[in-house]
């Protein structure tokens, strides 16, 4: 039984466990360049280090999502008035 399937619930987490370890990478990598301390941004050059890893391990365990997206070939218009 290697490829267990993740429950509906259990996907959902996961992908929004995904989401945020993202967007703390994306958050941490533009802070550093609004910091001075030398100290604090080795730390949070570490912590994009370890977060990319974990996100690649995340991604791993995601492939045994139940289900799929599709994904558009195009984006939608956006409504502007």
């Amino acid at each position: 039984m290697d490829h267990q399937r993740l429950a509906n619930h259990e996907s959902l987490d996961l992908h929004e466990v995904i989401n945020f370890k993202t967007l703390c990478i994306a958050k941490s990598k533009l802070m550093q360049g609004l910091v001075f301390d030398d100290d604090l941004r080795a730390l949070m050059k570490k912590d994009v280090e370890q977060s990319i890893k974990a996100l690649e391990e995340l991604q791993v365990v995601y492939q045994r999502v139940p289900f799929e997206a599709p994904v558009p070939q195009n984006r939608p218009t956006p409504i502007i008035n």
